[in-house]
């Protein structure tokens, strides 16, 4: 996981701050995964656990409510109806991932997962997730903020 976020920030570092930011704070969601994921056991660390969950929420807020809304405005901005289209079919799959981070957050944070192995299988879980909402999240990346910079780029 964090190879991918290393490669993700090399293509798209400074080209825009809440894209920079974006993959900051995935850095240190895939950090923060893999500590809580070798502690033993995971769900007794209730720091870790807590700061685990602090990030992810952060992480999946600020997709949703900065850098989507954003992306979405320069398709419009620029009249990309293809990247608006995509938008449409990837941005629902990443909502499944929003509702596990949430869940997780909900339930497992605060006490509901205290079986060793139902905690680990959870986090197994939403590890998966996290790994397909990062894929998900770098393909609009590329497509929708390559597409504007070039065009940007074509008409300056």
């Amino acid at each position: 996981m964090l190879d991918s976020c290393q490669n993700a920030q090399e293509r798209w570092g400074g080209v825009h701050q809440l894209i920079d930011r974006l993959l900051k704070e995935r850095e240190e969601l895939v950090k923060a995964f893999r500590e809580l994921r070798n502690a033993k056991p995971a769900f007794a660390d209730k720091s870790l656990n807590g700061r685990f969950c602090e990030i992810l929420v952060d992480y999946v807020s600020a997709w949703h409510f900065e850098v989507c809304e954003q992306l979405a405005s320069e398709a419009k901005a620029f009249g990309d109806a293809r990247g608006l289209e995509l938008a449409e079919q990837i941005n629902p799959r990443i909502d499944v991932s929003t509702e596990k981070a949430l869940w997780f957050n909900d339930h497992c944070h605060k006490g509901d997962c205290n079986d060793v192995e139902r905690f680990a299988e959870e986090l197994k879980n939403l590890g998966g997730q996290l790994r397909e909402r990062f894929e998900l999240e770098d393909c609009l990346i590329e497509v929708l903020h390559t597409a504007h910079s070039e065009e940007g780029a074509v008409q300056a």
